[in-house]
C-alpha cells in the first residue's frame, strides 16, 4: 500500500508545484498563449467540475471539502483491501492524489486553482489542472479495469 500512497503524494506534489509556478507568472484572469489551441491561464474555481455551482452562495466550499475527504478515506480503505490489484490501485492512487490536491486549494484559497486552457475555433474547454487530469485518468482506468475479465 505504501507505493500507492507514495504515488498519490507525488500527484499531489506535482499538482501543488504546478499551481505555485503558474501563480508566480500570472495573475487571476491572466493569459499566456502557448499554442494556437492552448493557453496558460489563472482561474479560481469555487465550484466543481466545469465550474458547476461556482456562483452558489458559499456553501459549496465546505461541501466539496467534505465530499473529497470522505472519498479519500474510502479510497485509502480500498487500497488496503485490494493491494494486489495493480490497475485498480493505480487508478485509485491517481484519484486520491488529485482529490487531495484540490482539497488543499479549497482549504487554503477557498477555490481550486485551474490553469490549463484548451480551445478551438473560439470554444474553450473549462480550465483544469494537474489534479483534475489525475482524477480523470484514474476514473478512466477504473472503467477500463471494470471491463477486464477477473481471474478467480
Amino acid at each position: 500500500m505504501i507505493r500507492w500512497l507514495a504515488l498519490a503524494a507525488l500527484v499531489t506534489a506535482l499538482d501543488q508545484l504546478s499551481k505555485v509556478a503558474i501563480a508566480r507568472i500570472l495573475t487571476v484572469g491572466g493569459n499566456i498563449e502557448i499554442a494556437p489551441f492552448f493557453n496558460l491561464v489563472l482561474v479560481r474555481n469555487r465550484g466543481a467540475a466545469f465550474s458547476l455551482f461556482s456562483s452558489a452562495s458559499g456553501w459549496q466550499r465546505e461541501f466539496f471539502i467534505a465530499i473529497a475527504v470522505i472519498a479519500s478515506v474510502w479510497v485509502v480503505y480500498l487500497l488496503r483491501r485490494h493491494p494486489r490489484e495493480s490497475l485498480f490501485c493505480l487508478a485509485l492512487s491517481l484519484i486520491l492524489g488529485g482529490a487531495i490536491g484540490n482539497v488543499i486549494d479549497r482549504v487554503l484559497f477557498g477555490a481550486v486553482i485551474d490553469f490549463l486552457d484548451f480551445h478551438v475555433a473560439g470554444y474553450h474547454w473549462p480550465a483544469f489542472n494537474v489534479a483534475d487530469s489525475a482524477i480523470t485518468c484514474g476514473a478512466a482506468l477504473l472503467i477500463w479495469d471494470g471491463f477486464r475479465p477477473r481471474k478467480h
